[in-house]
């Protein structure tokens, strides 16, 4: 078995664990025996379960940015496209979290760590969002001063509403398309490029 194959499946087993049991109380002779590896193997990959943590979040991140990445190579206009990449995003973050039970509450209890990893695929997501932008700017559908800029604002935008989205905090269960489209408007109108009368 190849080294990233083994390292692989520790981490989901891990993953499947934490979402299960919580981090806190799984132990790395559970991800050893669970796994069917052994603790050597296991200790081989990770000196400690911070450090499997830390990669079970950085597989979740790299899985997520993969679909996005996949929206954003769409042949698509950009503006079709970066709506699609809001409603992507939204969808991707609900079902990570839905799959990852005990997880999720590790996630938000523990956000500085999770903050930590995240920075690097951060800066990867605005780099999507600013090619998208700059596609766009070309095609003549988006309209702004700065695309970097934008793309910052708007990843900070969309990482913002994750937490009461998730909760259902924005608008009701029952209306999830509608909160979809208000949040892609309240986004994406200011700009877009207004058609002008000549």
């Amino acid at each position: 078995m190849s080294i990233n194959k083994t390292r692989n499946t520790l981490i989901e087993v891990a993953r499947q664990l934490f979402a299960k049991l919580g981090v806190e109380n799984t132990t790395m002779n559970d991800i050893a025996v669970a796994s069917h590896k052994g603790r050597r193997t296991l200790y081989t990959y990770f000196n400690n379960k911070n450090e499997v943590y830390q990669a079970v979040l950085e597989s979740e991140l790299e899985q997520m940015l993969q679909s996005l990445q996949e929206v954003a190579a769409a042949n698509l206009p950009a503006d079709e496209k970066l709506l699609l990449f809001f409603k992507t995003r939204f969808d991707i973050v609900k079902k990570v979290v839905a799959r990852n039970g005990t997880l999720k509450a590790d996630f938000f209890r523990d956000i500085w760590r999770v903050q930590y990893v995240r920075k690097a695929y951060d800066n990867k997501e605005i780099e999507v969002i600013k090619d998208i932008l700059d596609n766009g700017v070309k095609e003549g559908v988006l309209e702004m001063p700065d695309t970097h800029i934008i793309a910052e604002i708007l990843h900070h935008a969309l990482k913002g509403l994750e937490l009461p989205y998730l909760r259902g905090q924005i608008g009701s269960r029952d209306q999830s398309d509608e909160t979809d489209r208000n949040i892609a408007y309240l986004i994406y109108e200011g700009i877009k490029k207004k058609k002008t009368n000549t």
